[in-house]
């Protein structure tokens, strides 16, 4: 009995220190300067092919400042992955209670609610995998991310190392890749398209025929020509000094019940159905509050 209790108390160590570690390790500090040359998930995809025999598989991947990113794919990533980005601190508590909730009413643990800082610590040093454990470790990453990091340089990492589509990571191989353009004359709808592939860029394709791409950057496009599609104050936000709180046109991102049906649209090929996903016409936001740029408060 004796000996059963040092071993469950050795592996409760080790379990605490290997969630610990990440207080200290990776080192967050480099990202402020430094580029990464792969990221956890780009190994994680390698292994997958290395494992279906596709050893001459190889990651697309060439990196972009993000001055010379389209001002539409920055617009179009805030609206639809982190409408809140420039006011949380790395997490967005609203999104994450409501995930809760449907995993709760779906007896799933998917935790999703994700903020572009989360993402960004997914990517960069952990698995694709949805435990708990590993949502405590990217959470601690989270919180030092957001710490070492300006908002700029998050956005400038999370674009240029997210995954576009099978094999095809950042948007300067994903504009060139899909719309044979650099990331700087990317368009608000090629914009729009290319994020709304985002949740699953192996499923889906910007250039596609699926009707969830069709409805979901519909939806984008409209918020986006409703705030303006050019961010007004966008000089501004991208090379504002860290420990100022920028200001950004885009405070509310898009309306979870247009997501949802844009989603349910998917199953169907009737027009009626895919129509009804848009936003509704003649009723002003159509759900979306609108605040003027440049006068809202974080």
């Amino acid at each position: 009995m004796k000996v059963a209790r040092i071993i469950i108390s050795i592996l409760l160590l080790l379990f605490f220190a290997d969630i610990a570690r990440y207080f200290v390790f990776p080192d967050v500090g480099k990202l402020v300067e430094e580029n990464p040359v792969k990221t956890a998930f780009m190994e994680s995809r390698e292994a997958e092919w290395k494992e279906q025999g596709l050893d001459n598989k190889k990651i697309h991947q060439q990196w972009v400042s993000l001055h010379n990113v389209s001002p539409n794919l920055i617009k179009a990533v805030l609206i639809a992955e982190d409408d809140k980005f420039w006011k949380h601190e790395g997490f967005d508590y609203q999104a994450i209670e409501r995930s809760i909730e449907k995993d709760i009413a779906a007896k799933k643990f998917k935790m999703g609610g994700s903020t572009i800082s989360q993402q960004l610590a997914k990517n960069l040093y952990l698995s694709s995998s949805k435990n708990p454990v590993r949502k405590i470790k990217e959470a601690i990453l989270t919180w030092r991310i957001e710490k070492k990091l300006s908002k700029r340089r998050i956005l400038e990492l999370y674009v240029n190392l997210v995954e576009w589509g099978d094999g095809i990571f950042g948007i300067d191989q994903a504009a060139r890749h899909y719309y044979g353009v650099s990331p700087a004359r990317l368009t608000a709808q090629q914009a729009s398209k290319l994020v709304s592939v985002l949740p699953n860029p192996i499923k889906y394709s910007p250039v596609g025929s699926s009707s969830y791409v069709r409805n979901r950057s519909r939806i984008i496009y409209a918020v986006m020509r409703k705030r303006g599609i050019f961010v007004p104050d966008y000089k501004e936000v991208m090379t504002i000094k860290p420990d100022v709180v920028p200001v950004d046109s885009v405070v509310i991102g898009v309306p979870e019940y247009l997501i949802d049906q844009a989603v349910s649209a998917d199953s169907t090929s009737d027009k009626g159905a895919a129509d009804k996903s848009a936003l509704p016409a003649g009723k002003g936001d159509a759900g979306v509050s609108e605040t003027p740029s440049g006068t809202d408060k974080p």
